[in-house]
């Protein structure tokens, strides 16, 4: 017969099982007060972090542009993707805490160095800066032309003249400062060689508020910023075809002047790629000009002779760089060019009509430029 265990027996049993059952529970417990601990840490670390400066060093200025009713999560996004801030979700919790009531709409200039709290107090207070005009950049136009464009609000800023407009687009510090702050951007520019000004071809097409003692400097910096913002959605498959950003925008500022039309452009750059590829010069008269530094319908043969890296009718390749500031459109069409397969290598233009037909030969091609000189208006390529 079993013997059943005595109370005694029965309570010691117990009183071990509940002091093991304690143990365990202030086990527990200590590992996770230690592991809440930890995370409070390396939260506060986190958030420390992200109120920083995203780059103390950087001077580059950044435009936000606010839209009225733009909501904290919206604003936050925006910062962080121009590299404003580290996190929009500590930027939200922030706003939060210090409850900031509504921001005002506007375009406000940052720099990297700024703290979330320096943004914030602009944001709170109104756009930064003091419109006093605008400058178009029209597309396709030249560094050059854009600084006349800008230079004619000198009686309003007069820190805006051509010579520092110029010199601004000449100003190898600058230009490091801004391939630092636009590395994806800036990269095949900054390599180039035999370039006029670097930063030919990055100046987006587009209206630019001109603000108050504005410098050149500062002015450059919104349309390298807009250019960014238009070639970004665009990078992956310009590395996806192993081009780089300087020779896309080189052949986008040739079809922007070549091309009057989305399907023209698109075909004009398939003829480009398949000259390219067959080991052939470009031969682009918008080129000739460029090196030229002057504009004309007709072009002599002294004009195509001359010894200029931007001269495509002597050299092959892609040249220094971009001649213009092509449009989107020109850029979408260099990486999407149309009638590949069908092997044109030569295209003519009738100026007057905007017409343009393409040739497999040069035998095709003057028969085209035939047909359209009675018009005097041609410009063969």
């Amino acid at each position: 017969m079993d013997q059943q265990p005595s109370s005694n027996q029965r309570r010691r049993r117990d009183h071990q099982v509940d002091q093991a059952s304690r143990h365990v529970v202030r086990w527990v417990i200590g590992i996770g007060l230690t592991v809440l601990v930890l995370v409070v840490l390396m939260a506060g670390v986190f958030v420390h972090s992200a109120l920083q400066p995203a780059d103390k060093a950087a001077k580059a200025p950044i435009l936000v542009t606010v839209k009225t009713g733009e909501s904290t999560d919206e604003i936050g996004t925006k910062l962080q993707e121009k590299g404003l801030i580290k996190s929009a979700l500590v930027f939200k919790f922030y706003v939060k805490f210090h409850n900031v009531p509504s921001y005002e709409a506007g375009q406000y200039s940052f720099t990297k160095a700024n703290t979330m709290q320096e943004m914030l107090d602009t944001l709170r207070g109104g756009s930064s800066t003091t419109g006093i005009g605008t400058v178009l950049v029209k597309e396709g136009v030249d560094a050059e032309t854009i600084a006349d464009a800008a230079a004619k609000l000198h009686k309003k800023d007069p820190k805006l003249t051509r010579a520092n407009f110029i010199a601004a687009l000449k100003d190898e510090a600058f230009f490091k400062r801004l391939q630092k702050a636009y590395p994806q951007l800036l990269e095949s520019a900054g390599k180039a060689k035999g370039v006029r000004y670097r930063l030919e071809g990055y100046l987006f097409p587009a209206t630019y508020t001109v603000t108050e003692n504005e410098s050149a400097q500062a002015l450059i910096a919104q349309m390298v910023n807009k250019t960014n913002a238009v070639l970004t959605p665009y990078m992956a498959n310009i590395q996806k075809q192993k081009l780089s950003v300087q020779e896309v925008l080189t052949l986008a500022s040739l079809v922007e002047r070549e091309g009057v039309n989305d399907l023209d452009r698109g075909k004009i750059a398939g003829v480009f790629f398949n000259r390219l590829d067959a080991g052939m010069p470009l031969q682009s008269d918008v080129a000739v000009m460029y090196a030229l530094n002057k504009h004309s319908t007709h072009l002599t043969n002294k004009d195509t002779s001359v010894d200029s890296p931007y001269n495509l009718y002597r050299n092959k390749g892609y040249g220094p760089g971009p001649f213009n500031s092509p449009s989107e459109s020109a850029i979408k069409a260099v990486l999407t060019p149309l009638q590949r397969s069908a092997g044109y290598l030569y295209f003519v233009a009738n100026l007057k009509t905007g017409e343009i037909r393409y040739a497999h030969t040069l035998a095709e091609q003057n028969v085209n430029t035939a047909a359209f000189a009675a018009d005097n208006g041609q410009g063969a390529n």
